[in-house]
């Protein structure tokens, strides 16, 4: 009887301590549903056109004062304009003719790279810097041609245009590109579709520059030695052999001369300009000087009338209208959307990479979604007056910050520059040799090739380091397009593969804490008797990885066991599940949920879930896995789904 009474006493206690313990499994069932697909879309799209409110009761403004906010959202030169000063503007001035006089010689080059005429490249420095200027946020950034985005449109529209046999279609095709990589930018901003551009990561723009900084150098051989034939491919082989065959003709040494001389002037002032940073004015005013000197040089000498290859005709005057070139009808309008999208990203990429690397030293933060807008917008207007796909260059912003710019007014003093050196002195560039052009393109190159991030890529994460390494390859050896879609094709296996086999994680208990962590990375965590605690290491449970998931934790509890059998004391009764990582669950995945339930209790395993996602919540609610489950067994943390079980198996054995 006594025995009797205590055994009755002990379930007693259990059956208290269990009802003492806070049902906090209700806050996890009862919490609110999540946010619906539409809300969620609405949300995004209601950010991106109304601008917060500031003031007023319940956060609500007058409607004057939210069409100000509107508009300086839109316009952010309409806030900084407000606190700018007169020496502010004298810094932006010098900052500006130092910038137009790496600008100038630099636009006429990557026009050349671009296969258009030199005039062209410095349009694209008049009117995308002045869009730019007023709604960009980024303080220093220059905007402008680049090697890059002009080796893509070149390679790429080429291979529907001939530029050679066809120009006037090669450019209409080059403003329809210009425009549509405009237009998608703009609807990353207003969208927030930004994410779009993380789909380069890192390190595969690491490979793919370093890979585009070779193609354009080995490119800008046909300038340096003065060819008249070269191949229009992009790969290294085929450029090595239209360089090796092209040497057998008659060439003139005069052209690698000049572009070999005022190359080694301009890297060595590069390196002064580095070594003493009071004269970075050096390295930004050297590309200028080149083509003054050269250009007076082959006009005394009339070297250009001895092999010396040169400019010649160049147009002047403000840019023309383009809007009639633009064809969004025509027979390669899928093409250039193709191109234009590719574009958009790279050159977004660059231009939010060096706005936001420059905005950490001066210690402010970029938005990113209204540079998207900016560069949009810039790119549009730019695309109706002449130009072609403009963005950030980083060898540009790194002058306009070391020249001491306070803000885009910059970009103006350096658009109204290069306006002018259209109105007055194109006519001077006749005689410019094109070795020089090739040389100040090849000095602005080693930027682009950066051997130590590759290197700290190869320490951290090798499969990053196949990336870098698979875009370069494919650049280097196949064209800009292979190099991108292997650097994608690779970055997308590494997610598909670690999405397919995610971590499944053996919990166990530190000493003398409530804290659950892994077994394997922290080997002092203790692991609780005949309690199974085990996470789930994925943010989605879904299709893909469901089987795998459920295959493994039965395998593990198949052989625990087996290894417990006969000692009952050790003998798994029940099994946590820690879903805090799982943020969203499909139907494959609450199939996998019931079928490891029903395999569970037929060992006589109890199943218990801890800190489900919100999403995932509501999903097994709705499915009813929560109903099969038991409302009793879903926990908000492990330590309340553990000492459950251990309640409930002690609860258990005294009623035995």
């Amino acid at each position: 009887m006594e025995t009797s009474a205590a055994v009755e006493s002990s379930a007693a206690v259990a059956a208290f301590e269990v009802s003492k313990r806070p049902d906090t499994g209700k806050l996890v069932l009862n919490s609110p549903s999540p946010p619906s697909l539409r809300e969620e879309l609405v949300g995004v799209v209601g950010k991106a056109f109304r601008p917060r409110a500031s003031g007023g009761a319940g956060g609500r403004a007058p409607p004057c004062a939210w069409a100000l906010t509107a508009l300086q959202c839109v316009f952010p030169v309409l806030q900084w304009g407000r606190s700018y000063t007169l020496k502010d503007f004298r810094s932006d001035v010098m900052a500006g003719l130092t910038l137009a006089s790496l600008g100038i010689p630099q636009s006429i080059g990557y026009a050349n790279l671009a296969k258009l005429d030199p005039q062209y490249g410095l349009y694209t420095s008049v009117v995308p810097p002045l869009i730019y200027a007023v709604m960009g946020t980024s303080r220093e950034i220059a905007i402008g041609p680049v090697a890059v985005v002009s080796l893509l449109l070149s390679s790429m529209i080429q291979n529907v245009v001939d530029p050679a046999a066809d120009p006037a279609t090669y450019r209409s095709l080059v403003f329809t590109v210009t425009f549509l990589a405009g237009v998608f930018q703009v609807s990353f901003g207003l969208f927030r579709l930004g994410f779009l551009v993380d789909f380069l990561s890192h390190a595969a723009i690491v490979g793919f520059m370093a890979g585009a900084a070779i193609v354009i150098g080995l490119q800008q051989l046909k300038g340096l030695l003065g060819l008249s034939h070269f191949t229009n491919s992009t790969d290294i082989v085929s450029v090595i052999k239209a360089v090796c065959s092209a040497l057998h003709d008659p060439w003139h040494p005069g052209n690698f001369l000049i572009g070999c001389s005022f190359l080694i002037f301009i890297l060595t002032t590069r390196f002064i300009g580095r070594k003493y940073k009071k004269l970075f004015w050096l390295s930004a005013i050297s590309p200028l000087i080149s083509v003054i000197l050269s250009t007076a040089a082959v006009y005394a000498t009339r070297a250009d009338k001895h092999g010396v290859k040169i400019i010649q005709k160049v147009h002047a005057g403000i840019n023309p209208s383009s809007a009639k070139q633009i064809h969004l009808n025509g027979p390669h309008t899928s093409e250039c959307a193709k191109i234009a999208i590719i574009c958009a990203v790279i050159a977004l990429t660059e231009a939010i990479a060096v706005g936001r690397s420059f905005a950490s030293v001066r210690g402010y933060k970029l938005d990113g979604n209204k540079e998207m807008l900016a560069m949009g917008f810039s790119n549009v207007a730019g695309s109706l007056s002449s130009c072609y796909v403009a963005t950030g260059s980083f060898s540009r912003t790194a002058v306009n910050f070391s020249a001491g710019a306070r803000s885009t007014m910059s970009n103006i003093i350096m658009s109204i520059t290069v306006f002018i050196t259209l109105e007055l002195f194109m006519k001077f560039l006749y005689y410019t040799p094109m070795a020089v052009l090739a040389s100040i393109i090849l000095s602005a190159l080693p930027g682009l090739i950066d051997i130590k991030e590759a290197c700290n890529i190869w320490k951290v994460d090798k499969m990053d380091f196949v990336t870098c390494l698979g875009a370069f390859v494919g650049v280097l050896f196949g064209s800009v397009e292979i190099g991108l879609a292997v650097a994608i094709a690779i970055s997308f296996a590494k997610i598909i593969i670690q999405s397919l086999r995610p971590q499944v994680e053996v919990l166990g208990r530190l000493q003398g804490t409530n804290i659950f962590c892994s077994i394997r990375q922290y080997p002092v965590a203790c692991r609780t008797p005949t309690v199974l605690t085990i996470r789930i290491d994925t943010s989605f449970m879904c299709f893909i990885n469901a089987t795998f998931i459920k295959e493994r934790i039965i395998e593990w509890v198949r052989e625990e066991v087996e290894a417990s059998d006969g000692k009952a004391r050790e003998r798994i009764q029940a099994v946590v599940l820690d879903m805090s990582s799982v943020v969203n669950i499909d139907t494959s995945g609450l199939t996998a949920l019931e079928e490891l339930h029903k395999e569970l209790v037929s060992l006589g395993i109890q199943m218990a879930i801890s800190s489900p996602g919100w999403n995932a919540v509501q999903k097994m609610k709705v499915s009813r896995v929560v109903d099969r489950i038991g409302e009793d067994w879903i926990f908000l943390t492990v330590g309340e789904a553990v000492e459950a079980c251990l309640t409930e198996q002690k609860g258990t054995a005294l009623e035995c």
